[in-house]
């Protein structure tokens, strides 16, 4: 979107205006491989002006989350730009010059996604935290790419208003990148991914050309949804820049209870019930034995008896609603458990989900890191998919464990490994191969939130036929056309 007003795709190229020195549109001197890198901060630093190019480029801009498998890679330069006239043209010299560009939000992603293996420019959209437009009487917000997924919950929630989807790392990962990934969450059970709450997208695509696709409308049935193209399309077709988000009032409550098992099959039979019940809880969580076993060191709840699953649901609303749910779902969930924790002061809630979000470094310090992939499979696979989570890892000599959005299916499949035992790490991307072939063996995904990146490119060769695969070959190249978006991500 160019303006919080235009609700039709348009296309437009820098101005002169738009404060982009023509003199930054200079060819980069051909150099060796060290020199050629110098230049081209050099060029980029004449687009951009002082401060916008890391000289030299940081590391921590080599990896992402994944930096504990091994996942890590080179580069060249370091852009930070300012505004989205600035990414065009970042990605317009990029494109005249063949440099291979990197988007890159809060570098939080488990996919490898925002990593550049093989050298590169890495446009970063830090800079970029801006709200264009914000009509709280309207349920709507319009913020740049770099903003992020905290400051737009707490920017809503300041009007009594609620985004709703609730990625980790929420105080890191940004909005630019939980689209560009179609990030999930906890909350997506009830109110679905990111992409479920993107009305509008400016992009920026090769040449370097700013796009705006569709806007305020919710409804628009004049062309392809190309922004839905690029919702998901982890930087492999352009530069999202600006979002244009729908909001709703915020819930005045929410109430979670947890509930203890003594097995997977106990447990998941407890999630089907309140499947089949037509309650609708706002999130239905799970952690398995070994989940649990890690995280109880700091759990807000009293020693549980021995337990081999967990539930965790939540009812939200109005207080009255969220309490009269949660009796509802305690009473389904209730059957064959072992215990049971449902907080009601809000100090004490906040507790149980602080908890939940110690679960993911609770596992790593077990062994000091760990491989986690994110397939999904059909709900009433859940306890199959669980299970034989623990057996492939007893089939590589890994402790293993799972833990996810029990509502939707989505399983964070675990191997822990020690990092300075390269074998173990060796077993672990073998047990991730075999996951991947569960997945597709129970009807499921690869990936239900994380994405593709680079540590699961060539694998949609799993569950789609090559028709398929090269057709998301020829929407790549629909886009770009020479290949240097995001190279080697998502697709084989």
């Amino acid at each position: 979107m160019a303006s919080e007003a235009d609700d039709a795709d348009h296309v437009r190229r820098p101005a002169a205006g738009d404060g982009v020195p023509a003199a930054g549109r200079r060819r980069a001197p051909r150099a060796g491989p060290q020199g050629a890198a110098r230049a081209m901060r050099a060029a980029l630093s004449g687009l951009l002006g002082p401060g916008r190019v890391l000289d030299p480029p940081a590391r921590a801009y080599c990896h992402d989350a994944t930096l504990a498998r091994g996942i890590s890679g080179r580069l060249d330069a370091v852009a930070l730009p300012g505004t989205a006239a600035e990414v065009a043209a970042v990605v317009g010299w990029s494109y005249d010059h063949d440099v291979p560009i990197i988007p890159r939000g809060g570098g939080s992603g488990l996919a490898g996604g925002a990593v550049p293996l093989d050298g590169g420019l890495v446009l970063s959209l830090e800079r970029l935290v801006g709200v264009r437009a914000f009509d709280p009487l309207v349920w709507r917000i319009a913020v740049e790419a770099g903003m992020t997924t905290a400051a737009l919950r707490r920017r809503a929630r300041e009007s009594g208003l609620l985004y709703p989807p609730d990625p980790g790392a929420a105080e890191q990962s940004q909005i630019g990148g939980n689209i560009a990934t179609n990030a999930g969450g906890p909350h997506a059970f009830k109110y679905g991914v990111t992409g479920a709450w993107v009305t509008g997208l400016e992009v920026v695509l090769p040449p370097g050309e700013l796009v705006s696709l569709g806007g305020t409308v919710r409804k628009d049935a004049a062309g392809y949804d190309l922004k839905r193209l690029l919702v998901g399309s982890e930087g492999t077709l352009g530069v999202i820049t600006a979002a244009s988000l729908r909001l709703i009032p915020a819930p005045e409550v929410e109430l979670p209870v947890l509930v203890l098992y003594p097995d997977i099959q106990t447990g998941c039979a407890a999630i089907a019930g309140v499947l089949g019940s037509g309650l609708q809880p706002a999130t239905l969580e799970y952690l398995d034995g070994g989940a649990l076993a890690a995280a109880s060191l700091h759990r807000p709840f009293p020693a549980p008896p021995p337990a081999g699953f967990a539930v965790i649901a939540a009812a939200d609303g109005s207080t009255s609603e969220a309490a009269r749910l949660r009796a509802e779902l305690i009473e389904v969930l209730e059957d064959g458990s072992v215990g049971i924790h449902a907080p009601r002061e809000p100090s004490a809630v906040a507790e149980l989900w602080g908890w939940r979000d110690t679960v993911h470094h609770a596992v790593i310090a077990r062994r000091g890191g760990k491989l986690s992939e994110d397939i999904v499979v059909p709900v009433d696979r859940l306890a199959e998919a669980i299970s034989e989570t623990l057996e492939i890892g007893r089939r590589h000599d890994l402790e293993a464990c799972s833990w996810g959005h029990a509502g939707d299916g989505n399983l964070h499949s675990t191997f822990l490994i020690a990092p300075e035992q390269p074998a173990e790490l060796a077993r672990a991307e073998l047990a991730a191969l075999e996951l991947f072939a569960l997945a597709d063996r129970l009807g499921g995904s690869i990936s239900g939130e994380h994405g593709i990146g680079r540590v699961k490119t060539g694998q949609l060769r799993r569950t789609w036929p090559d028709a398929l695969v090269a057709l998301h070959g020829r929407v790549k190249t629909a886009f770009d056309p020479k290949g240097l978006m995001n190279p080697g991500a998502k697709l084989p």
